[in-house]
């Protein structure tokens, strides 16, 4: 099943309050990565998340493209993060107690000196 595409006029209806200038700037602006194609950038179910929130932060807190990029880059390590630590955890819900005791005991004394 392939993932749905949306055109820049689809894009302009889903998400209330954006200009096709505003899509401009955050392609300018490297925040926004839409896929090209000979009818023009086309949109995914992400692109859209992403649209709502740069709206947001842009219209709302007044941030400018240098600041949204800093934000969604930081944003973009955190979800990074997010999906790293879910295999991490996933990979050592597959080992045997022992292991597990033994690496949360660890994980313990190293929060410990991390702290002091």
């Amino acid at each position: 099943m392939s993932a749905r595409h949306y055109t820049l006029d689809e894009t302009l209806a889903e998400i209330e309050g954006l200009t096709p200038e505003q899509i401009q700037r955050y392609i300018g602006a490297g925040v926004l990565q839409p896929v090209q194609s000979e009818r023009g950038p086309l949109f995914r179910e992400v692109d859209l998340a992403r649209l709502g929130l740069l709206v947001d932060l842009s219209e709302g807190y007044h941030m400018d493209e240098e600041a949204l990029g800093l934000v969604m880059s930081l944003l973009d390590q955190l979800h990074g993060l997010r999906g790293d630590m879910r295999a991490m955890l996933d990979a050592l819900s597959r080992e045997p107690a022992e292991t597990r005791d033994r690496i949360r005991t660890t994980i313990r004394e190293v929060r410990v000196v991390i702290r002091n």
